[in-house]
């Protein structure tokens, strides 16, 4: 299809649309014209609860299959639909024809009276989980939360780093099923713990359970069963970016994760945004990664140079507040392994890509204090208690609210907002 995908009669020329807005967004709005993330919807009220496909515009959403139809789009078959799945499997050539055309809907003055009556206010709709998740996959990729976890478990190590961990990115797959929308309440987990100086393992509520603030990545395009994926085709396979919390309890995990690695201290929820940033939105938030201090294998050797004159790296400023306070300010920019590399390896056995596949950057963690993406840093394993208004923390407690938010930097001195992901712990069934 995307060898085949005609191009809009109502999209206009790309190079001649107008610099002012139409719809009278504030200037500098995060969420304008040069952003346009997708989510899927349903309106307040509706007793079929339709869902549809719309895109962001400052503190609205617009009906994108509506819109379509309206202004008589190709795109129909792609935006009339309750998920973003049929989009995401169209492949990059209409990912960006589509692009293009939603630009020229609402930059367009001559499109404004049809577009207006397809926009709805935030406040009015019901945001759903944006498409259908195929495979889960979470990275360890942060160099400087490996360190920091490497400080406290194993102290005594001459170095805090794994041996394996500056030749490849380090994950596991995680569990499809239970990745949730932004809003969505997070049960505690129960299961196995056993503290160190304990007898015997007990059963019941985690009683040490974090967050990840981490950036997940959204695989459009599938691939061949049995072909690796290179470095230079990431922005064939993979469609966009959304924040992503990987829910952690910790006592679990540190019980049962040897030697196999995480299950039950992971798999009980994963939270995402609303929003899918596609990847040519951040085109200028692109940068290179951290000096590599090894020689990487040709597979993960982003010096080359077929792949050197598209830096891996995004410029995306982080921030987590935990029941409104901000409590870290983690900057994308440090994490060592790109997306690129990530999906390469997790493809160099022959392991295919489907439509959906989600993919997690891993904590993001920065250098210092007051960026460091978890709880469990952030406390230093409990040891040193976060001071908030409403009390003292050193993991979560029933009640509390997160929130994860970003930006990145956009075209001509603006902000790409990539929207926010929030989660509530509820309590233990």
């Amino acid at each position: 299809m995307s060898e085949q995908t005609p191009l809009d009669p109502a999209a206009g020329d790309s190079t001649d649309l107008p610099g002012g807005d139409p719809f009278g967004l504030p200037e500098g709005d995060p969420f304008g014209p040069h952003n346009l993330p997708y989510g899927v919807f349903s309106l307040a009220g509706e007793a079929d609860g339709r869902r549809r496909v719309g895109v962001r515009l400052g503190s609205y959403v617009l009906d994108a299959g509506a819109a379509a139809a309206a202004l008589g789009s190709p795109y129909v078959s792609l935006l009339a639909r309750p998920t973003l799945n049929p989009l995401l499997s169209a492949g990059r050539r209409a990912w960006s024809d589509v692009r293009r055309a939603l630009t020229a809907w609402v930059t367009v003055p001559a499109h404004r009276e049809t577009v207006r009556p397809l926009l709805h206010p935030l406040s009015e709709v019901t945001l759903h989980l944006p498409f259908e998740v195929a495979d889960y996959v979470d990275f360890y990729a942060s160099e400087h939360h490996a360190t920091h976890l490497g400080q406290m478990f194993r102290p005594d190590s001459p170095t805090p780093l794994t041996p394996n961990w500056k030749h490849l990115p380090i994950g596991y797959h995680g569990r499809s099923g239970t990745v949730v929308v932004s809003g969505t309440d997070v049960v505690r987990p129960s299961g196995q713990r056993k503290a160190p100086a304990d007898a015997a393992p007990v059963f019941g509520p985690s009683v040490r359970l974090d967050i990840e603030a981490e950036v997940g990545f959204v695989v459009g395009a599938p691939s061949t069963h049995g072909t690796p994926v290179p470095l230079a085709d990431f922005r064939e396979h993979v469609f966009g970016l959304t924040l992503l919390n990987d829910w952690s309890a910790r006592d679990i995990q540190a019980w049962e994760y040897v030697p196999l690695g995480p299950f039950l201290g992971k798999s009980f929820a994963t939270s995402v945004s609303a929003w899918i940033t596609p990847l040519e939105a951040l085109d200028s938030a692109r940068i290179a990664p951290p000096e590599r201090t090894h020689e990487l294998l040709p597979y993960l050797d982003d010096s080359a140079e077929s792949v050197a004159d598209e830096p891996g790296g995004y410029d995306l400023h982080m921030t987590v507040t935990l029941n409104g306070q901000v409590i870290s300010e983690p900057p994308f920019s440090t994490v060592y392994w790109t997306a690129a590399q990530q999906l390469a390896h997790m493809t160099v056995n022959g392991a295919s890509l489907r439509t959906g596949d989600l993919y997690g950057s891993g904590t993001v963690s920065g250098p210092e204090a007051g960026q460091y993406g978890s709880l469990i840093e952030i406390t230093w394993n409990g040891r040193d208690p976060l001071e908030l208004p409403d009390g003292k923390r050193t993991f979560l407690e029933d009640g509390d609210v997160v929130t994860l938010s970003a930006w990145a930097p956009g075209p001509n001195g603006t902000r790409v907002g990539l929207g926010e992901v929030t989660g509530r712990i509820a309590s233990a069934n």
